[in-house]
């Protein structure tokens, strides 16, 4: 199994109504691309300071199907339209689990 953990950090002037768009939509994503096996995602609990401030977590089977995902139209529309105008800074790691 692949494991794809994302870490974000918004803009200052990202509002609660951007958040919330954002949720939304990645809510959606498991059944617009099948090769998501587990999707959680959520906003930082802010129990430490300096955490980022929303994590996306995903499994995958194989690294083809994380390909798959990463590459999918729905993901990168999801990117360009919700992700990419409130993004501050983003880290990600896929690892093996």
């Amino acid at each position: 199994m692949i494991r794809h953990v994302v870490l974000f950090t918004w803009s200052e002037d990202t509002t609660e109504e951007q958040k919330a768009a954002l949720a939304a939509e990645l809510a959606e994503l498991p059944g617009r691309i099948p090769e998501i096996r587990s999707y959680k995602f959520g906003p930082d609990l802010g129990l430490n300071p300096g955490n980022h401030d929303f994590v996306v977590n995903a499994d995958f089977d194989n690294e083809d199907d994380y390909r798959v995902y990463r590459d999918h139209p729905a993901h990168r529309a999801l990117i360009d339209a919700f992700i990419t105008p409130i993004l501050a800074s983003r880290a990600a790691v896929q690892f093996s689990c």
